[in-house]
Protein backbone atom coordinates (compact mmCIF):
# COMPACT_ATOMS: atom_id res chain seq x y z
CA UNK A 1 0.00 0.00 0.00
CA UNK A 2 1.27 3.46 -0.94
CA UNK A 3 0.02 7.05 -0.63
CA UNK A 4 -0.52 9.50 -3.51
CA UNK A 5 -1.88 13.04 -3.93
CA UNK A 6 -5.28 13.76 -5.45
CA UNK A 7 -5.73 17.49 -6.12
CA UNK A 8 -9.09 19.23 -6.42
CA UNK A 9 -10.35 22.74 -6.96
CA UNK A 10 -13.18 24.05 -4.79
CA UNK A 11 -15.56 23.37 -7.67
CA UNK A 12 -14.44 19.80 -8.41
CA UNK A 13 -14.30 18.85 -4.73
CA UNK A 14 -17.85 20.06 -4.12
CA UNK A 15 -18.91 18.12 -7.23
CA UNK A 16 -17.19 15.04 -5.82
CA UNK A 17 -19.03 15.43 -2.50
CA UNK A 18 -22.32 15.58 -4.41
CA UNK A 19 -21.48 12.44 -6.40
CA UNK A 20 -21.68 8.78 -5.24
CA UNK A 21 -17.94 9.16 -4.41
CA UNK A 22 -17.05 5.93 -6.19
CA UNK A 23 -14.49 7.33 -8.65
CA UNK A 24 -11.73 9.91 -8.80
CA UNK A 25 -11.01 11.38 -12.22
CA UNK A 26 -7.75 12.52 -13.81
CA UNK A 27 -6.65 13.96 -17.13
CA UNK A 28 -5.60 11.62 -19.92
CA UNK A 29 -2.07 13.06 -19.74
CA UNK A 30 -1.86 11.32 -16.34
CA UNK A 31 -2.98 7.91 -17.53
CA UNK A 32 0.48 6.38 -17.18
CA UNK A 33 0.66 7.62 -13.59
CA UNK A 34 -2.85 6.35 -12.81
CA UNK A 35 -1.97 2.94 -14.24
CA UNK A 36 0.64 2.56 -11.47
CA UNK A 37 -2.02 2.64 -8.76
CA UNK A 38 -2.87 -0.67 -7.10
CA UNK A 39 -5.91 -1.73 -5.07
CA UNK A 40 -5.30 -0.71 -1.47
CA UNK A 41 -3.30 2.41 -2.34
CA UNK A 42 -4.57 5.58 -0.70
CA UNK A 43 -5.33 8.92 -2.39
CA UNK A 44 -4.99 11.92 -0.07
CA UNK A 45 -7.22 14.70 -1.36
CA UNK A 46 -6.02 18.30 -1.23
CA UNK A 47 -8.08 21.34 -2.25
CA UNK A 48 -5.99 23.86 -4.17
CA UNK A 49 -6.58 27.54 -3.44
CA UNK A 50 -7.96 26.78 0.00
CA UNK A 51 -4.84 24.73 0.82
CA UNK A 52 -6.78 22.15 2.82
CA UNK A 53 -6.63 18.38 3.23
CA UNK A 54 -10.12 17.04 2.72
CA UNK A 55 -10.44 13.29 2.10
CA UNK A 56 -8.91 9.82 2.02
CA UNK A 57 -9.82 7.52 -0.86
CA UNK A 58 -8.77 3.89 -1.14
CA UNK A 59 -8.12 2.55 -4.65
CA UNK A 60 -10.39 -0.44 -5.26
CA UNK A 61 -9.57 -1.39 -8.85
CA UNK A 62 -7.43 -0.51 -11.87
CA UNK A 63 -7.79 2.80 -13.70
CA UNK A 64 -9.75 2.92 -16.96
CA UNK A 65 -10.87 5.42 -19.59
CA UNK A 66 -14.45 6.70 -19.61
CA UNK A 67 -15.37 9.99 -21.29
CA UNK A 68 -18.89 10.09 -19.88
CA UNK A 69 -19.05 13.27 -17.73
CA UNK A 70 -18.15 12.51 -14.12
CA UNK A 71 -18.06 15.74 -12.11
CA UNK A 72 -19.42 18.26 -14.63
CA UNK A 73 -22.28 18.29 -17.10
CA UNK A 74 -20.18 18.57 -20.25
CA UNK A 75 -16.61 19.09 -21.44
CA UNK A 76 -15.41 16.88 -18.57
CA UNK A 77 -11.61 16.63 -18.93
CA UNK A 78 -11.21 13.87 -16.32
CA UNK A 79 -11.48 10.78 -18.53
CA UNK A 80 -9.06 8.60 -16.54
CA UNK A 81 -11.25 7.04 -13.85
CA UNK A 82 -9.93 5.35 -10.73
CA UNK A 83 -12.49 3.27 -8.76
CA UNK A 84 -12.26 4.19 -5.07
CA UNK A 85 -13.77 3.52 -1.69
CA UNK A 86 -14.25 6.76 0.22
CA UNK A 87 -12.64 6.23 3.61
CA UNK A 88 -13.13 9.82 4.75
CA UNK A 89 -14.49 12.97 3.09
CA UNK A 90 -14.94 16.26 4.91
CA UNK A 91 -16.99 19.34 4.04
CA UNK A 92 -14.76 22.26 3.12
CA UNK A 93 -15.36 24.07 6.41
CA UNK A 94 -14.04 20.97 8.24
CA UNK A 95 -11.16 20.24 5.85
CA UNK A 96 -7.78 20.69 7.55
CA UNK A 97 -5.67 23.72 6.53
CA UNK A 98 -2.16 22.59 5.65
CA UNK A 99 -0.71 25.28 7.91
CA UNK A 100 -2.34 23.69 10.94
CA UNK A 101 0.59 23.35 13.34
CA UNK A 102 0.58 19.59 13.82
CA UNK A 103 0.44 19.15 10.01
CA UNK A 104 2.80 21.82 8.65
CA UNK A 105 5.46 21.30 11.32
CA UNK A 106 5.60 17.52 10.83
CA UNK A 107 5.23 16.79 7.10
CA UNK A 108 8.63 16.11 5.55
CA UNK A 109 8.03 18.54 2.67
CA UNK A 110 6.76 21.46 4.80
CA UNK A 111 8.67 21.13 8.09
CA UNK A 112 10.90 24.15 8.64
CA UNK A 113 9.92 25.74 5.32
CA UNK A 114 7.95 28.73 6.70
CA UNK A 115 7.01 30.92 3.74
CA UNK A 116 9.58 29.30 1.45
CA UNK A 117 8.90 26.87 -1.38
CA UNK A 118 7.29 23.72 0.02
CA UNK A 119 4.64 22.48 -2.43
CA UNK A 120 6.66 19.39 -3.37
CA UNK A 121 4.17 16.57 -4.01
CA UNK A 122 1.32 19.10 -4.16
CA UNK A 123 2.39 20.37 -7.58
CA UNK A 124 0.02 17.92 -9.29
CA UNK A 125 -2.09 14.84 -8.67
CA UNK A 126 -0.75 11.30 -8.33
CA UNK A 127 2.55 12.28 -6.74
CA UNK A 128 3.89 9.71 -4.28
CA UNK A 129 3.85 10.68 -0.59
CA UNK A 130 6.10 8.90 1.89
CA UNK A 131 4.50 6.37 4.22
CA UNK A 132 5.30 8.55 7.23
CA UNK A 133 3.63 11.61 5.69
CA UNK A 134 0.71 9.55 4.42
CA UNK A 135 0.02 7.96 7.79
CA UNK A 136 0.23 11.37 9.49
CA UNK A 137 -2.31 12.89 7.12
CA UNK A 138 -4.64 9.89 7.16
CA UNK A 139 -4.66 9.82 10.97
CA UNK A 140 -5.36 13.57 11.13
CA UNK A 141 -8.22 13.31 8.65
CA UNK A 142 -9.77 10.33 10.43
CA UNK A 143 -9.58 12.17 13.76
CA UNK A 144 -11.16 15.22 12.16
CA UNK A 145 -13.97 13.06 10.77
CA UNK A 146 -14.83 12.18 14.38
CA UNK A 147 -14.46 15.61 16.01
CA UNK A 148 -15.33 17.88 13.05
CA UNK A 149 -13.50 21.05 14.08
CA UNK A 150 -14.61 24.04 12.06
CA UNK A 151 -12.02 26.10 10.18
CA UNK A 152 -13.85 29.24 8.97
CA UNK A 153 -13.57 30.00 5.27
CA UNK A 154 -12.52 33.37 3.92
CA UNK A 155 -15.79 34.04 2.08
CA UNK A 156 -14.30 36.52 -0.35
CA UNK A 157 -11.54 34.10 -1.34
CA UNK A 158 -13.98 31.19 -1.42
CA UNK A 159 -16.33 33.02 -3.79
CA UNK A 160 -13.41 33.91 -6.07
CA UNK A 161 -12.16 30.33 -6.15
CA UNK A 162 -15.61 29.07 -7.05
CA UNK A 163 -15.71 31.46 -9.97
CA UNK A 164 -18.74 32.24 -12.10
CA UNK A 165 -20.04 30.07 -14.91
CA UNK A 166 -20.66 31.78 -18.23
CA UNK A 167 -22.09 30.14 -21.33
CA UNK A 168 -20.31 29.85 -24.65
CA UNK A 169 -21.66 28.37 -27.85
CA UNK A 170 -19.58 25.23 -27.21
CA UNK A 171 -20.45 24.89 -23.52
CA UNK A 172 -20.04 26.52 -20.12
CA UNK A 173 -16.74 27.84 -18.74
CA UNK A 174 -15.81 29.07 -15.27
CA UNK A 175 -14.38 32.59 -15.03
CA UNK A 176 -12.95 34.68 -12.18
CA UNK A 177 -12.57 38.42 -11.71
CA UNK A 178 -9.32 39.04 -9.78
CA UNK A 179 -9.22 41.49 -6.90
CA UNK A 180 -7.49 44.80 -7.55
CA UNK A 181 -4.64 44.05 -5.19
CA UNK A 182 -0.89 44.01 -5.06
CA UNK A 183 0.71 40.88 -6.44
CA UNK A 184 2.38 39.76 -3.23
CA UNK A 185 4.03 36.80 -4.95
CA UNK A 186 6.10 38.91 -7.31
CA UNK A 187 9.83 38.75 -6.64
CA UNK A 188 10.47 42.33 -5.63
CA UNK A 189 14.10 43.33 -5.41
CA UNK A 190 15.26 40.39 -7.53
CA UNK A 191 16.99 40.84 -10.84
CA UNK A 192 15.37 39.93 -14.13
CA UNK A 193 18.29 37.58 -14.66
CA UNK A 194 16.34 34.65 -13.24
CA UNK A 195 13.79 35.17 -16.00
CA UNK A 196 16.60 35.29 -18.58
CA UNK A 197 18.07 32.07 -17.19
CA UNK A 198 14.70 30.38 -17.51
CA UNK A 199 14.40 31.56 -21.13
CA UNK A 200 17.83 30.08 -21.76
CA UNK A 201 16.85 26.81 -20.08
CA UNK A 202 13.70 26.51 -22.21
CA UNK A 203 15.70 27.23 -25.36
CA UNK A 204 18.34 24.65 -24.42
CA UNK A 205 15.68 22.06 -23.60
CA UNK A 206 14.03 22.58 -26.99
CA UNK A 207 17.37 22.28 -28.74
CA UNK A 208 18.11 19.02 -26.89
CA UNK A 209 14.79 17.63 -28.14
CA UNK A 210 15.53 18.53 -31.75
CA UNK A 211 13.55 21.76 -32.16
CA UNK A 212 14.64 24.98 -33.77
CA UNK A 213 14.31 27.98 -31.47
CA UNK A 214 12.98 31.51 -31.84
CA UNK A 215 13.78 34.27 -29.34
CA UNK A 216 12.67 37.92 -29.50
CA UNK A 217 15.42 40.05 -31.03
CA UNK A 218 15.72 42.23 -27.92
CA UNK A 219 16.32 39.21 -25.65
CA UNK A 220 18.89 37.35 -27.71
CA UNK A 221 22.06 38.87 -26.36
CA UNK A 222 21.12 38.25 -22.72
CA UNK A 223 19.72 34.76 -23.32
CA UNK A 224 22.68 33.64 -25.41
CA UNK A 225 25.01 34.66 -22.61
CA UNK A 226 23.44 31.72 -20.74
CA UNK A 227 22.87 29.36 -23.71
CA UNK A 228 25.22 28.69 -26.60
CA UNK A 229 23.08 27.41 -29.46
CA UNK A 230 24.48 25.07 -32.05
CA UNK A 231 24.65 26.31 -35.62
CA UNK A 232 21.20 26.39 -37.23
CA UNK A 233 19.24 26.06 -33.98
CA UNK A 234 18.41 29.75 -33.34
CA UNK A 235 16.50 31.08 -36.33
CA UNK A 236 16.50 34.69 -37.53
CA UNK A 237 13.21 34.67 -39.48
CA UNK A 238 9.99 32.90 -38.59
CA UNK A 239 8.95 30.66 -41.54
CA UNK A 240 5.25 31.49 -41.18
CA UNK A 241 2.59 32.64 -43.62
CA UNK A 242 0.51 34.96 -41.46
CA UNK A 243 -0.42 38.60 -41.71
CA UNK A 244 1.98 41.22 -40.36
CA UNK A 245 0.04 41.79 -37.13
CA UNK A 246 0.08 38.08 -36.29
CA UNK A 247 3.79 37.78 -37.08
CA UNK A 248 4.59 40.85 -34.94
CA UNK A 249 2.67 39.27 -32.02
CA UNK A 250 4.37 35.89 -32.37
CA UNK A 251 7.82 37.47 -32.59
CA UNK A 252 7.44 38.93 -29.08
CA UNK A 253 6.74 35.58 -27.36
CA UNK A 254 9.64 34.66 -25.08
CA UNK A 255 10.54 31.25 -26.56
CA UNK A 256 9.13 29.28 -29.49
CA UNK A 257 9.92 25.67 -30.41
CA UNK A 258 9.58 24.89 -34.12
CA UNK A 259 9.55 21.73 -36.25
CA UNK A 260 9.87 22.47 -39.94
CA UNK A 261 7.63 25.45 -40.64
CA UNK A 262 5.33 24.85 -37.68
CA UNK A 263 5.41 26.18 -34.14
CA UNK A 264 5.05 23.28 -31.69
CA UNK A 265 5.16 25.10 -28.34
CA UNK A 266 5.18 28.71 -27.13
CA UNK A 267 6.51 29.80 -23.73
CA UNK A 268 6.08 33.04 -21.80
CA UNK A 269 8.38 33.49 -18.80
CA UNK A 270 7.09 35.61 -15.92
CA UNK A 271 9.24 36.57 -12.96
CA UNK A 272 9.44 40.14 -11.68
CA UNK A 273 6.92 41.62 -14.10
CA UNK A 274 3.15 41.62 -13.73
CA UNK A 275 1.74 38.39 -15.11
CA UNK A 276 -0.52 40.18 -17.58
CA UNK A 277 2.11 40.75 -20.27
CA UNK A 278 2.71 37.11 -21.19
CA UNK A 279 -0.93 36.10 -20.90
CA UNK A 280 -1.98 39.05 -23.06
CA UNK A 281 0.43 37.98 -25.80
CA UNK A 282 -0.98 34.45 -25.68
CA UNK A 283 -4.53 35.81 -25.83
CA UNK A 284 -3.67 38.21 -28.66
CA UNK A 285 -2.26 35.31 -30.66
CA UNK A 286 -5.42 33.21 -30.18
CA UNK A 287 -7.64 36.18 -30.98
CA UNK A 288 -5.77 36.71 -34.26
CA UNK A 289 -5.54 33.02 -35.14
CA UNK A 290 -8.24 31.08 -33.20
CA UNK A 291 -7.53 27.84 -35.08
CA UNK A 292 -3.78 27.91 -34.49
CA UNK A 293 -2.72 24.57 -33.01
CA UNK A 294 0.10 25.57 -30.64
CA UNK A 295 0.71 24.34 -27.10
CA UNK A 296 0.96 27.41 -24.85
CA UNK A 297 2.78 27.60 -21.51
CA UNK A 298 3.31 30.23 -18.81
CA UNK A 299 6.56 29.57 -16.92
CA UNK A 300 6.91 31.19 -13.49
CA UNK A 301 7.93 30.45 -9.89
CA UNK A 302 5.65 27.92 -8.22
CA UNK A 303 4.45 30.56 -5.75
CA UNK A 304 2.83 32.46 -8.65
CA UNK A 305 0.72 29.53 -9.87
CA UNK A 306 -2.53 30.66 -8.25
CA UNK A 307 -2.05 34.21 -9.55
CA UNK A 308 -1.46 32.91 -13.10
CA UNK A 309 -4.59 30.77 -13.00
CA UNK A 310 -6.69 33.62 -11.61
CA UNK A 311 -5.62 35.84 -14.50
CA UNK A 312 -6.14 33.15 -17.16
CA UNK A 313 -9.74 32.73 -15.98
CA UNK A 314 -10.62 36.39 -16.55
CA UNK A 315 -13.85 36.72 -18.61
CA UNK A 316 -12.04 38.47 -21.48
CA UNK A 317 -9.81 35.40 -21.97
CA UNK A 318 -12.69 32.97 -21.55
CA UNK A 319 -14.75 34.33 -24.44
CA UNK A 320 -12.10 33.95 -27.15
CA UNK A 321 -13.23 32.39 -30.40
CA UNK A 322 -12.31 28.72 -30.54
CA UNK A 323 -11.52 27.69 -26.97
CA UNK A 324 -11.09 29.70 -23.75
CA UNK A 325 -7.49 30.48 -22.90
CA UNK A 326 -7.86 28.41 -19.72
CA UNK A 327 -8.21 25.30 -21.90
CA UNK A 328 -5.21 26.09 -24.09
CA UNK A 329 -2.55 27.50 -21.77
CA UNK A 330 -0.81 25.56 -19.00
CA UNK A 331 1.54 26.46 -16.14
CA UNK A 332 5.10 25.17 -15.69
CA UNK A 333 6.92 26.03 -12.48
CA UNK A 334 10.56 27.11 -12.52
CA UNK A 335 11.18 24.30 -10.07
CA UNK A 336 9.69 21.72 -12.46
CA UNK A 337 11.56 23.12 -15.45
CA UNK A 338 14.80 22.60 -13.54
CA UNK A 339 13.72 19.04 -12.75
CA UNK A 340 13.07 18.35 -16.44
CA UNK A 341 16.47 19.76 -17.33
CA UNK A 342 18.07 17.23 -14.97
CA UNK A 343 16.39 14.21 -16.57
CA UNK A 344 18.86 11.82 -18.21
CA UNK A 345 19.02 11.41 -21.99
CA UNK A 346 17.01 14.53 -22.86
CA UNK A 347 17.88 14.18 -26.54
CA UNK A 348 16.06 10.83 -26.59
CA UNK A 349 12.91 12.11 -24.91
CA UNK A 350 9.80 13.39 -26.66
CA UNK A 351 8.51 16.84 -25.77
CA UNK A 352 5.40 15.04 -24.50
CA UNK A 353 7.35 14.63 -21.25
CA UNK A 354 6.22 18.19 -20.47
CA UNK A 355 2.68 16.91 -19.95
CA UNK A 356 3.89 15.13 -16.80
CA UNK A 357 5.07 18.43 -15.30
CA UNK A 358 2.66 21.08 -16.58
CA UNK A 359 -0.33 22.09 -14.48
CA UNK A 360 -3.71 22.82 -16.05
CA UNK A 361 -5.77 25.67 -14.65
CA UNK A 362 -9.07 23.75 -14.71
CA UNK A 363 -7.75 20.76 -12.73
Amino acid sequence: MAYFTDLFTVKTYEAFLNSPREFSGFRESQQRMADRLKPGDKLLCYVNGLSRWAAVLEVSDKAFIDRTPLFVEDNDPFAVRVPVKTVCSLPLENAIPIRTENIFDNLSFTKGKGDGYWLGPLRRSLQHISDADGKLLEAALMEQLAVKRTYPLDQKKFDRLQGTTVNRADGAVTVTVPDDETDVTSSKGKSDWESIRMQAAIAKLGEEMGFRIWLPKNDRSAVCANWKPQAGTLIDVLPLNYDNVTIATIEQIDVLWLKGRSIRRAFEVEHTTAIYSGILRMADLLALQPNMNILLHIVAPMLRQEKVFTEIRRPVFSMLEGKPLVEQCTFIAYEDLKEIMNLPHLSHLSDSIISEYEVVAVD
